[in-house]
């Protein structure tokens, strides 16, 4: 155990020098690493909510309204199927959670039963990838029928609507990809976000609450405005609102096609801009298939309006004046810049599956997460400066020579938190103070080992040597078991715990390098060059 090859030596030293270098910036100013490539030295460690201050909100999916538009998009699927089949009925509508319709000639009761049947057969997907059997049909003699979803069915629904509300959240919140923000389910409908460096709740809220689903219709020309403003708007018909104001503030109105000409969901791109009057605008880029649809309506409708409607709300109506080809355009209303550049995100991450509720919001100022990390470091220091005492005043130079050893190991940790950028949250400190304790745990096995084989009268260089051989199994085997708990603790938890286990698994990891690799080569070099004749341990 006393003989370390050359190359064990370089490595050794590389990697105590790489763990320098790249814990480093954390003491230095950000700026100075600004345009670093990734890899190279320069990131700092992320902190955590509880530590640089941000937002707490806790988010419920409205499970109801994700339901009741399943259930009418099985309106639509059942009625052309009953038409084609010569089946009359009455009342096909969503009701009480179930689509429910009457047939009008109940002689026609098994025909109605066999359509429904085929197309609700078990085991057959829809054109959506969803199991038909999560719709079950139930049909009286009288001719009522009723197609209700499944509760595995539901359940299936409302936990992907939540996956795809946390993504696009994911892309709302965090288009750089620098934030670090905490996004996760908790329960069946409900999502956990927490947002480090964002202290202002109100202005998350109007990011992320925002359904921001656009659709394409044209304005309605032939029926008239007047009639609908007094309650009899026509069937195929929407009377909404403008964003632009009147001349005296009040909300304008505007009768648009029920139709949709083309949906939000083929877009593929939308970014800030400017138009040619220095005013900002929203240019937009559709997939092939809407670049064929709205090519299709500017071609066949030139000289009408276009209406682009955001959330309920005409945000723009310009009028076609020739066939739009190239699949993109721009959107303008009057925006200022702030309100193009969140137009634009809302519209790239798409719309969400359903409203979010608010259920609870917290921000945690930067002042209580400074005084957070001052509390962290007072305690690392404390911890570290009595691990320190304690080894040097318990094993003289080999004590001193482990707390050298100690200082490459939080470099380590530093180093591998900023590579990793793991965030790091106050039970992630926690970790850290308990990693410093428990790295020289190993060293103390070894000493007091190497200590009972001077007192069984072995010489220095034999002592050493079965100190470390004799204690390696029961290092590795202790660390071990902290490590699989370890694992657990970030299988399995949640938030913080995960951050404990982050910081005490690679914690674990170099103090076991250190003390097994770098305060061996520490002592067989002091043992070299001083030759001793008695250990001083």
């Amino acid at each position: 155990m006393i003989q370390i090859s050359t190359w064990s030596k370089v490595v050794i030293a590389v990697i105590c020098a790489l763990g320098i270098i790249y814990s480093l910036p954390n003491f230095l100013d950000k700026k100075l690493f600004e345009g670093v490539p990734d890899g190279l030295p320069g990131k700092q460690i992320s902190l955590g909510l509880d530590l640089q201050g941000g937002s707490h909100l806790l988010l419920q999916v409205d499970s109801g309204v994700v339901i009741k538009e399943r259930l009418e998009n099985e309106v639509d699927r059942v009625r052309p199927v009953l038409r084609g089949a010569g089946i009359f009925y009455k009342g096909l509508s969503v009701s009480d959670d179930a689509v429910v319709f009457q047939l009008v000639d109940v002689s026609k009761l098994d025909a109605a039963r066999s359509e429904i049947a085929a197309l609700y057969r078990t085991g057959v997907l829809t054109a959506a990838g969803e199991s038909a059997d999560e719709i079950e049909v139930e049909a009286s003699d009288s001719g009522a029928f009723s197609l209700r979803m499944t509760e595995p069915g539901r359940r299936a629904l409302v936990l992907r609507a939540v996956d795809q509300t946390i993504a696009i959240l994911g892309i709302r919140i965090n288009p750089q990809g620098i934030l670090e923000p905490l996004i996760q389910r908790q329960g069946e409908d409900r999502v956990l976000l927490q947002v480090p460096g964002v202290d202002d709740p109100e202005r998350l809220k109007e990011l992320i609450g925002r359904p921001a689903k656009m659709t394409f219709h044209m304005v309605d020309s032939t029926n008239s405005l007047q009639q609908a403003l007094q309650g009899r708007v026509p069937p195929l018909s929407l009377l909404l609102p403008m964003r632009e104001r009147g001349p005296n503030g009040q909300v304008q109105q505007i009768l648009v096609q029920k139709k949709v000409r083309v949906g939000g969901d083929r877009l593929v791109d939308a970014q800030p801009s400017f138009s040619n009057e220095n005013r900002p605008v929203v240019s937009f880029r559709f997939d092939s298939v809407g670049a064929r649809r709205f090519g299709e309506t500017t071609r066949d409708n030139v000289d009408r309006q276009l209406a682009i409607v955001l959330d309920n709300e005409v945000i723009s109506a310009p009028n076609i004046n020739e066939p739009i080809i190239g699949g993109s355009g721009i959107i303008s209303g009057g925006f200022t810049v702030q309100e193009t550049n969140d137009l634009a995100l809302l519209l790239r991450a798409g719309a969400l599956p359903a409203p979010l509720t608010f259920l609870e919001e917290r921000s945690v100022g930067p002042g209580l997460g400074s005084d957070s990390v001052e509390a962290g470091k007072i305690a690392c220091l404390i911890g570290l400066a009595l691990v320190l005492i304690y080894m040097i005043v318990s094993y003289g130079i080999f004590g001193l020579l482990a707390d050298i050893a100690l200082f490459f190991n939080i470099a380590l940790i530093f180093g591998l938190l900023s590579v990793l950028q793991a965030t790091l949250t106050l039970p992630g400190i926690a970790g850290i103070v308990l990693t410093i304790g428990m790295a020289v745990d190993a060293n103390v096995l070894i000493f007091e080992r190497i200590r009972e084989e001077v007192r069984n009268g072995r010489t220095p260089i034999s002592a050493i040597d079965s100190g470390y051989r004799r204690a390696m199994t029961t290092i590795i085997d202790a660390n071990i078991t902290t490590l699989i708990a370890a694992i657990l603790l970030y299988a399995f938890g949640t938030g913080p715990i995960k951050g404990f286990a982050v910081t005490l698994s690679i914690g674990l990891v170099t103090s076991m390098f250190t003390a097994i690799m770098v305060t061996r080569l520490f002592i067989v070099l002091w043992l070299r060059r001083t030759r001793p004749q008695v250990l001083p341990v």
